[in-house]
């Protein structure tokens, strides 16, 4: 006798439907083929305790189940339910019509009960793609599936309430979410605020900035400046998420488990903050089963690095190529994944070991020659691609004192909203670009003019500082953005002035 259930494995973000067949004959035995991994072969042992716990018994014949396709790899223990509900079927627990456009996911444990598995979003995103009705899954995953419209999502917490259904015992109503009321509800908005922060207006400038075109961000400064808690505050300036931005964020954070216990959207864009310590493949991703990194989970949102200089050289290096693509590709001997990567790069770091060159009242008490040792942890080609190089100095007691509440994130994000309207009414036409920063070569020759008076100004930038191509292009990107935050048509010569006065480190005087 031979039955067939559907599964789900993912990869990468997306999800490839799997083929359960069971095959049973007479004689004695049980084979698992299809590529499974350990935690799969494994997986009969809880099978076997789940179906006492109902008070059925593994079937008594010689089983054959196979896992198609048989040449991608499955792995995990998402595949208990699927397998378990087969191999009740070919018992004849229940008619096996029952199960014709339904996909099954859920892990068992041993009483029979069923835990939450990761990347249920993407699941059932391909699963309604692929024509499937109905989609049963731990009631833990229930709420993130029924974010996907058009598919009938079965919320059950036992293997006996998956039998009962499928034989006609038990009754369920499918979950129901309205995903834009889920998205108002589960908005909390941030507790940090640009008005916590006194002072420091030249750098909330810089980051206002950064955040309407989508800019990455070097600070610079003594430790106490302020540099984190800026950092902090940079996602609250942000433009909310887009619906089809929250659902790709939500993919990624469920295929890595970082969902979070009653979340099942992301409304808040990321802000991830790895420790110094981190391994490259953590930071960008991969494993031996490829899993999403650091990188990925900042998608569409901020990714801060404290410390910068602290990092491992080679855990920088990877930053390079991810920055460019805004994606990144992981290869392996059978296979290779892509996940997401736009992310905009937010990072901090003392000008020296001692933390007070340059300092406007502490004398720094490097030897000489050390300055230019620290900064050359980072290379050339990972600054070049960082746009705004900003020096942080310390707020004085009287300053502090003295100033009065500062502006709101909700007004500065106001200003960022206008300016990225400007550019996606600019970008309209072009697939995949939504802001300044991802312009290339191409699109910075065709939407970006400058008159004589701003080139001279650019020039000028460039035979001072010895400029490279690439740090040309990222001034006219940020030229372009604070024109748009002004609502101007043309780049002037005080947008060009002040896009290149954010390039601190490759002025003279940081040359130790």
């Amino acid at each position: 006798m031979l039955i067939k259930t559907y599964a789900s494995a993912v990869h990468g973000i997306t999800a490839i439907t799997i083929l359960i067949e069971v095959h049973r004959a007479e004689g004695i035995g049980y084979h698992l083929v299809g590529l499974p991994d350990s935690s799969i072969k494994e997986s009969q042992q809880r099978i076997i305790s789940a179906l006492e716990s109902i008070g059925a018994r593994w079937p008594g014949k010689r089983i054959v189940i196979n896992m198609a396709p048989a040449d991608i790899r499955k792995e995990g223990s998402a595949y208990d339910l699927p397998l378990a509900v087969a191999l009740l079927g070919v018992q004849e627990k229940f008619p096996l019509e029952a199960l014709e456009g339904f996909l099954i996911m859920g892990e068992l444990s041993l009483d029979g009960g069923l835990q939450p598995v990761r990347g249920i979003l993407p699941i059932a995103v391909q699963a309604r793609k692929e024509g499937f009705k109905s989609l049963i899954v731990p009631a833990a995953n229930a709420e993130e599936a029924a974010v996907v419209k058009g598919l009938k999502v079965y919320a059950m917490k036992h293997l006996r309430e998956v039998v009962g259904f499928f034989d006609g015992s038990y009754s369920v109503d499918p979950v129901e979410t309205d995903i834009q009321k889920l998205f108002r509800q589960q908005y909390k908005g941030y507790e940090a605020d640009f008005s916590d922060v006194k002072g420091q207006e030249y750098v909330k400038r810089a980051l206002e900035v950064a955040a309407a075109g989508s800019h990455n961000v070097l600070m610079i400064g003594p430790p106490g400046s302020g540099k984190t808690m800026l950092a902090q505050r940079l996602p609250s300036i942000l433009p909310p998420l887009t619906m089809e931005e929250a659902l790709e964020t939500t993919k990624i954070h469920s295929v890595a488990g970082k969902m979070g216990s009653g979340i099942s959207l992301i409304t808040l864009r990321p802000f991830r903050a790895p420790h110094h310590t981190i391994s490259d493949v953590a930071l960008v991703g991969g494993g031996s089963y490829p899993q999403p990194g650091e990188i990925s989970l900042a998608h569409n949102g901020v990714l801060f690095l404290d410390e910068l200089p602290e990092f491992k050289r080679t855990v920088l290096e990877v930053l390079r190529q991810p920055l460019e693509d805004r994606v990144i590709r992981i290869s392996r001997t059978r296979f290779s994944v892509e996940y997401p990567a736009g992310f905009m790069l937010v990072a901090a770091m003392n000008p020296c070991p001692c933390g007070y060159f340059n300092h406007p009242t502490k004398p720094c008490t490097c030897k000489t020659g050390a300055v230019q040792k620290y900064l050359s942890r980072i290379s050339g080609p990972l600054l070049d691609r960082i746009d705004l190089h900003i020096e942080v100095i310390p707020v004085s007691f009287e300053q502090m004192a003295h100033i009065p509440v500062a502006e709101s994130s909700n007004r500065v994000r106001e200003r960022v909203i206008r300016a990225r309207m400007i550019q996606e009414q600019r970008f309209k036409q072009l697939p995949g670009v939504f802001c300044n920063a991802q312009m290339n070569t191409r699109l910075l020759k065709k939407y970006i003019r400058l008159d004589d008076s701003c080139r001279h100004i650019l020039k000028q930038a460039m035979e001072r500082l010895g400029l490279t191509a690439r740090a040309y292009d990222r001034i006219l990107k940020v030229s372009r953005t604070i024109a748009d935050l002004d609502a101007s048509p043309e780049i002037r010569v005080s947008d060009v002035a002040e896009a290149v006065n954010y390039r601190s480190l490759d002025r003279e005087i940081w040359g130790g």
